[in-house]
């Protein structure tokens, strides 16, 4: 098959190969997608491939077709385990697709695939920003029983972690601990705000807070490469999960045990008033796009990436209706919300051959057990150890339940070219 290419030919599709490998590892594509999408492209550009990739980096090895079986040119990238952004996912696969159909030759479409990294504008950054809070807000109108003193709080906690996260990406010595660092000063201000000026439910009002930093999608991707059989990766993933988790831990409790010092007293919220129950609904659209945002989608597709978000959720609310689909010990409204997005996810992208993930991310955001998985740690360093074991079991369950939905909706109808 690669017999014709000279070496510079060679030379050239290897270096496209790998800077599309470079791109959708740093978009957050998961292992099992990702290799296949780099096998398929290597074969349509006449490439022998063998690739292995992890969540921190990929090996691959293409045959030499210069000097022939047994010499090959291998190359190791390392990386750092890559966050999910949409917009950069859709840019390479439009880039790929072209490529392969012909429509733009290598070169050009390596030095496309090289032009997108660029810095995120000011506006972006300002939108981010805005958009961790209004994440945080919707999150905490989720809660039974708080009220407007915890959304406030929650929508102000939310963005002062929104600019702690950018801050975070431009100081390396700050980036590998800004879980802890954000649940620290979180609980601190919370406890703060709720001690001495309004009454606040102090654990709703973290966890929304912190939400956008829980690795409730790292644990699902995590459980879903161990099903793919990718076993390195499925484990590395849900260890940095874990990881992620004991520091969002660690700074919460550090922060509680200073306020315990202190003396503080929370105020009693007895008398609040709470939340009216139109309240969650009303902040499902602008909790969407605050996502489809942070999931950096390019604007032309922030529609669909909301409309993804409302089927999920509105799939799982729907469910909840049942009273058959939520007596068991699996929640079966988060099974069929899965296997609902996964299979409109696919279809969408062969209908109009464009990567799924635009469809199938955010449509399981709110349904991924991150929270839990917090929650599971704090009561579990509270030495109270039954409470504890009962949300590792919810918290299994949920993964459980969302990647089974995963895997039957893949297997209703197939994804399109990995993507």
């Amino acid at each position: 098959m690669t017999g014709g290419i000279t070496h510079d030919r060679f030379g050239e599709r290897v270096d496209f190969v790998l800077e599309l490998a470079r791109h959708l590892h740093t978009a957050g594509t998961s292992v099992n997608r990702l290799e296949g999408a780099v096998e398929r492209v290597s074969n349509k550009l006449g490439l022998q491939v063998s690739i292995w990739s992890n969540p921190t980096g990929f090996i691959i090895s293409f045959q030499d077709p210069v000097l022939g079986p047994p010499h090959t040119v291998t190359r190791v990238m390392r990386l750092k385990p890559g966050d999910t952004h949409l917009g950069r996912l859709s840019d390479a696969d439009a880039i790929a697709e072209q490529v392969m159909a012909g429509g733009l030759d290598i070169a050009s479409g390596l030095a496309r695939l090289k032009a997108m990294d660029r810095e995120p504008t000011r506006l972006f950054r300002i939108a981010s920003v805005l958009c961790f809070g209004i994440a945080s807000a919707m999150v905490v109108s989720l809660f039974p029983r708080t009220g407007w003193n915890d959304f406030g709080v929650a929508a102000l906690l939310g963005m002062m972690i929104g600019v702690l996260a950018q801050y975070g990406e431009r100081k390396p010595q700050l980036h590998d601990a800004v879980e802890a660092v954000a649940a620290f000063l979180v609980t601190l201000a919370a406890s703060l705000i709720g001690c001495l000026m309004v009454p606040l439910s102090i654990q709703p009002v973290v966890i929304s807070a912190l939400i956008i930093m829980m690795p409730g999608m790292m644990l699902t991707s995590a459980i879903n490469e161990l099903a793919n059989q990718q076993l390195v990766s499925g484990s590395a993933r849900f260890a940095g999960a874990m990881t992620v988790l004991m520091k969002l831990t660690f700074g919460t409790i550090l922060a509680a045990q200073l306020v315990q010092i202190t003396g503080w007293q929370l105020l009693s919220n007895a008398g609040s008033s709470v939340l009216p129950g139109w309240m969650p609904w009303a902040m499902l659209l602008p909790g969407a796009f605050a996502l489809a945002v942070l999931f950096k989608t390019h604007w032309r597709d922030i529609p669909i990436a909301m409309a993804a978000v409302l089927l999920g959720y509105g799939v799982m609310k729907v469910c909840a209706l049942v009273p058959a689909l939520t007596a068991g010990d699996i929640p079966v409204g988060a099974f069929l919300a899965a296997f609902t997005v996964t299979a409109v996810s696919n279809l969408y992208a062969r209908i109009f051959n464009r990567p799924g993930a635009l469809i199938r991310v955010p449509g399981i955001i709110l349904l991924v057990p991150g929270s839990l998985g917090y929650r599971t740690l704090n009561i579990a360093f509270a030495q109270d150890l039954a409470s504890s074991l009962d949300l590792a079991f919810s918290l299994f369950a949920a993964l459980i339940a969302l990647v089974a939905g995963i895997l039957f909706g893949n297997l209703l109808v197939s994804s399109r070219r990995y993507l």
